[in-house]
């Protein structure tokens, strides 16, 4: 290992660790982050086992658990994926992502994830029964990355978002970077660690004709608009730890075991284990994993609302070879998380992946 990959390593490690250390945790923030979208895996076949496949993730992927992942696209990946976010609570994340190669080492992402809230009804104080239409909320994140593998056993990448959300007449854009370093180490890099720093930006506030009031004067019948200046929110910034072991059970099958520590900023911490069966017929692939995320306190009667974002997962994927060569796949993947606070998730996903 190089003295320049050394100093990066440690670099990242000592922020990440300054970071968690003074915002990890923190229960009583509990609410005051916003732009919590950015807390949703939209991708099918990691969101299966929750964080437990943060030191092991591949492609574009990567872009939610740890971005280092994104050094290992072949060629060319597409990635499309769907959900109906917990369960029947009418909303739908739609995520769409490219990664593409660079040379030898480096590799360029560009990922797209919507919120769609569908038509919600227009109330107001003289009309609080609604019937005066409907408006539809828009909530999307834009992220450019890279990723490079600096040797065999190091790869490291960064990811930069742009954050929007907006209702008819009053919006919000801030900006957000994640950070992201993956160590392979054994026989066939079975054994891999990973560090990740997500969500670490600016605060952002809400602007526009919608905090204006007009105030009439009845004595002098004249009307003036005042301008209300919304709070600042800062973005739910997250540390993440993780490690995982791929046992090699055959020449055609093998058992990987992940987990990882999750320190948030605004709740409480997590911490999420998982496992994933690959076998190879020929040239496809067949995998299934299973995860579960816990946080403490989670069974108490009196906190099991805390968090959606806990609880089992699983789900299935199957990769098919495609073109002459046989070295081009495309996959489907399928994800279902099962929160303590609502329904099931239920993820589906497509990928192309040329080689």
């Amino acid at each position: 290992m190089n003295k320049t990959i050394k100093c990066s390593l440690l670099a990242l490690l000592l922020v990440s660790l300054s970071v968690g250390s003074s915002k990890a945790g923190n229960e009583d923030r509990t609410g005051e982050a916003g732009a919590v979208q950015l807390l949703i895996n939209p991708w099918a076949r990691s969101s299966a086992w929750g964080f437990g496949g943060l030191s092991s993730v591949d492609g574009i992927e990567s872009s939610f658990l740890n971005i280092a992942g994104l050094a290992f696209v072949d060629k060319t990946e597409i990635l499309a994926s769907t959900s109906n976010w917990l369960g029947n609570a009418g909303v739908r994340v739609n995520s769409f992502g490219l990664g593409q190669r660079l040379g030898e080492t480096g590799v360029l992402g560009i990922s797209l994830m919507s919120v769609s809230f569908g038509d919600i009804q227009i109330t107001r104080t003289n009309a609080p029964e609604g019937g005066i239409g409907n408006f539809t909320p828009s909530n999307f994140n834009l992220g450019l990355a890279y990723a490079k593998r600096f040797s065999e056993s190091i790869s490291a990448g960064i990811n930069a978002k742009i954050i929007s959300e907006a209702l008819t007449n009053v919006s919000a854009i801030g900006v957000a970077f994640d950070a992201g370093i993956r160590y392979a180490t054994g026989d066939r890099d079975q054994t891999k660690i990973a560090i990740s720093l997500k969500n670490v930006g600016t605060p952002m506030r809400f602007t526009g004709d919608g905090l204006d009031e007009n105030i009439s004067n009845s004595i002098t019948s004249l009307t003036a608009t005042r301008s209300r200046n919304a709070a600042a929110f800062e973005l739910p910034s997250l540390l993440s730890i993780g490690a995982s072991y791929n046992f090699l059970l055959s020449e055609s099958s093998n058992l990987t075991l992940g987990g990882a520590f999750v320190a948030n900023a605004f709740r409480r911490d997590q911490v999420s284990v998982g496992l994933e069966y690959h076998i190879k017929f020929d040239k496809a692939h067949f995998k299934a994993r299973t995860g579960y995320v816990y946080e403490p306190g989670m069974f108490a009667e009196d906190a099991r609302s805390a968090t959606a974002l806990n609880g089992p997962s699983g789900g299935l994927s199957l990769d098919l070879p495609v073109g002459k060569s046989k070295e081009s796949t495309i996959s489907l993947d399928y994800g279902a998380r099962l929160s303590t606070a609502f329904g099931i998730t239920h993820s589906l996903g497509l990928r192309i992946n040329v080689k």
